[in-house]
This record gives structure tokens, C-alpha cells and sequence, in this order.
């Protein structure tokens, strides 16, 4: 079974859509969902979805890691085409997964009481991603 999940965003950030996974597999019973985003300057993360300082404390970090093109250490970059955040984006990318794997377990997704699925967006400019997802169930 496979979908498509669309999630926009506004700039950067985590964007939640955990609640859109776990009604595509309610009643699915056991198996395993994976999940994909279908782009180069976006991630995929499990996280704390209880507390928003979290979130606000990873991009704060990875804006630190991985600073925007136009800062003066990032003088390196040669990719600077589509902006100063591009590169920078597809570099966060190569370091956050995007892919994640998740068990489902009598039509619910396995997650901790304080985890949620976000699409974690790095560009700066709005966007519409695209995260593909496969559920396979348990063989019978």
C-alpha cells in the first residue's frame, strides 16, 4: 500500500504531520511504514513533540552547524545559484535522514508517547514537499 503526503511550509522549520500517518494506517494492522521525502533541501525526523523549545533549539543548532551561503565562513560553497540557503539545505540534508522507517503495530504507528513525525523544511522560501510512503504488512 503507498501514498503520497503533501506538506507545506512556510520557511524553516519542523512541520508535523504525524496525525496524516497515523490515519493512513489506521486499521492496517501490523507491518512496517517507510517513509521518503522526494526532495534535496528537506529531512525527515522522529522527535519530542510535546515541547516547541525542542524544535526551536535543533534549527537554532543546525543553523550554527550549517550557516546560511552568504555568511563568511561558508565563502567555500560553489553551489550559489538558487540562494544563499540553498546549499546550505542540501547539506543539512545530507546530514538529517530522509528516510525513516516506523512500526506499525494493530493499525498504529510504534512512536514514543512524546514522538511525532515532522518533515523538517530548510529552505527559506515556502514549498510544497512531497514525502512518499509504503506500508508493508506482517506476512500471515
Amino acid at each position: 500500500m503507498q501514498a503520497e503526503f503533501e506538506i507545506p511550509t512556510r520557511g524553516p522549520g519542523l512541520y508535523e504531520f504525524t496525525r496524516q500517518v497515523a490515519g493512513w494506517v489506521a486499521g492496517q494492522g501490523d507491518g512496517l511504514l517507510t517513509l521518503l521525502v522526494q526532495h534535496t533541501s528537506a529531512s525527515l525526523l522522529i522527535q519530542e513533540n510535546a515541547d516547541p523549545d525542542v524544535q526551536r533549539d535543533l534549527l537554532g543548532f543546525f543553523g550554527r552547524l550549517v550557516p546560511p551561503g552568504d555568511d563568511p565562513t561558508m565563502r567555500w560553497l560553489t553551489h550559489t545559484l538558487e540562494g544563499p540557503d540553498d546549499m546550505p539545505a542540501h547539506i543539512k540534508a545530507a546530514l538529517l535522514p530522509v528516510s525513516l522507517q516506523v512500526p506499525v503495530s494493530k493499525g498504529r504507528p510504534r512512536l514514543g508517547t512524546w514522538q511525532g513525525i515532522y518533515l523538517v523544511e530548510h529552505r527559506t522560501a515556502p514549498h510544497l514537499r512531497r514525502v512518499a510512503a509504503h506500508f508493508a504488512p506482517d506476512a500471515a
